[in-house]
């Protein structure tokens, strides 16, 4: 047998033998798998596990548009901090950054600490919620707890970075991180609890809705956001009073040109920008086709709104003052998106160009009136672009708002529940506000001392200057 398939004939045979063999065994297998293939085919086309795959892939998908705005919202810092350090002087450059880091770092551990829960957290009162310290299990929303508070702490920064050019160039650091803690954890997680958080103003069957007949109306937080910020920057300004130089003894005004146009339009540039996630990311949801129409109305109402206000910005302060300011028209950029936050998502894009156009417009008297009038030195212009646009365009909701508007035929409903609206907690922000400033300046004294102030206080406060 052996000397037989050492032949030549046998070696044949010995091969067909064991490619029969390798195909039986092949069959075998594939036989199995095309069972198991439509065992799963079978598995699949259960109506129930469909279902489910379409639900988590939507979640999925939401969860990734939430991180995505959030990313967005977070690089509006560094637009904010261009803006401050551009419009301001070179000796304080390394301040202003440095602030609006703190803004962030301080407000990103504080807000996951105790703010989320003050804003999102249960409370008997209605007040507030109850403080979390750093537990995110009392919430759910249906999408991942984490990413929401990514997407609401980038929000908080905003609010408290804003007070920051209102303020700049004579305020104390240490006195400056103080405040940024305080509105982390009370004052921006308060205003955020009646309204984002569930509160009176926003609840169905509220105390305001039962009054009005609406409850208020602010998408994406030209109240909740903006006038928090720029209303307490207003009364923080008025507190510490103007730079030294800014008011001549009969109170002529004195212009203190900022120190780099072109950093300060770079970051116009950024913050417009970002508000493609701050405005649409607001929607929290992108999977069906209502949140893909949603979020493509978003984007153009805020852009439409960005554009008018920076036109109407531009002319304004051509007729007024003979020339086509820069710096005017890039805040009038700024006052057409903080107007437009509020309705982005209720008004018609003709609607969302007349709010940006009213509010670029409004932006330049209100500089004037809170400059030559009111006397408080406010060097961005943020009282105005955050505060005034941002009471302004909460307040046009209520008129141009295409589902409930008074210019659609809503009725005065939704335009009374914008004006108490916005007046709470326009009124929370400033109160509070004078409460933190008056008191740290009465305790520790808000402003560095003269010879810093006229120095710089890049050196004296951090010991480092930003140009060299």
């Amino acid at each position: 047998m052996k000397t037989y398939f050492k032949s030549l004939h046998g070696r044949l045979l010995l091969f067909a033998l064991i490619a029969v063999a390798a195909v039986g065994v092949c069959s075998k297998l594939c036989a199995q798998d095309s069972t198991a293939v439509i065992q799963t085919s079978a598995a699949c086309a259960n109506p129930e596990d469909v279902s489910q795959t379409v639900d988590d892939l939507g979640v999925s998908l939401n969860t990734v548009w939430m991180l995505l705005a959030a990313m967005l919202v977070f690089f509006m810092q560094p637009g904010f901090a261009l803006v401050e350090a551009g419009f301001t002087r070179t000796k304080n450059t390394a301040n202003i950054l440095m602030k609006n880091c703190i803004d962030f770092m301080a407000g990103s551990l504080l807000f996951f600490l105790i703010g989320f829960g003050v804003m999102f957290g249960r409370s008997g009162a209605g007040f507030a919620g109850l403080p979390n310290f750093g537990d995110l299990s009392f919430f759910d929303n249906g999408l991942p707890t984490e990413g929401f508070l990514i997407f609401q702490t980038v929000f908080c920064a905003t609010a408290a970075t804003i007070v920051s050019g209102a303020m700049a160039e004579r305020t104390k650091f240490s006195m400056y991180l103080l405040y940024s803690i305080i509105v982390s954890v009370i004052v921006y997680p308060v205003s955020g609890h009646w309204t984002w958080g569930g509160g009176f103003l926003m609840a169905e069957g509220g105390w305001l809705e039962n009054l009005t007949g609406s409850t208020f109306h602010d998408f994406a937080g030209s109240t909740v956001v903006h006038s928090v910020g720029g209303w307490t920057a207003l009364v923080g300004a008025a507190v510490i009073g103007p730079r030294i130089g800014k008011y001549g003894k009969s109170g002529k005004v004195k212009a203190i040109p900022g120190h780099n146009l072109t950093i300060a339009a770079l970051g116009v540039f950024i913050l417009w920008f970002g508000w493609f996630g701050f405005n649409p990311g607001s929607q929290l949801a992108a999977s069906g086709g209502a949140d893909r129409i949603a979020i493509s109305h978003v984007f153009l109402t805020t852009n439409l709104a960005a554009v008018s206000g920076g036109l109407l910005a531009l002319f304004v302060a051509w007729k007024r003052y003979k020339k086509p300011s820069l710096s005017l028209t890039l805040n009038g950029v700024l006052a057409g998106l903080v107007g437009i936050t509020a309705g982005c998502d209720a008004v018609s894009p003709c609607g969302s160009v007349i709010i940006g156009a009213i509010c670029g417009v409004l932006m330049v008297f209100s500089v004037e009136f809170i400059d030559r009038i009111l006397k408080i030195d406010d060097p961005v212009g943020a009282s105005s672009v955050h505060g005034v646009c941002g009471l302004t365009g909460t307040l046009l909701t209520g008129l141009f708002a295409t589902d409930g508007g008074l210019f659609y035929g809503g009725g005065g409903s939704l335009m009374s529940a914008q004006i108490i609206g916005a007046a709470i907690v326009g009124a929370w922000a400033a109160g509070t506000g004078f409460i933190i400033f008056k008191g740290l300046d009465m305790v520790f004294g808000l402003r560095v001392s003269r010879r810093v102030e006229e120095e710089g206080l890049d050196i004296y406060e951090h010991g480092e200057a930003a140009y060299n």
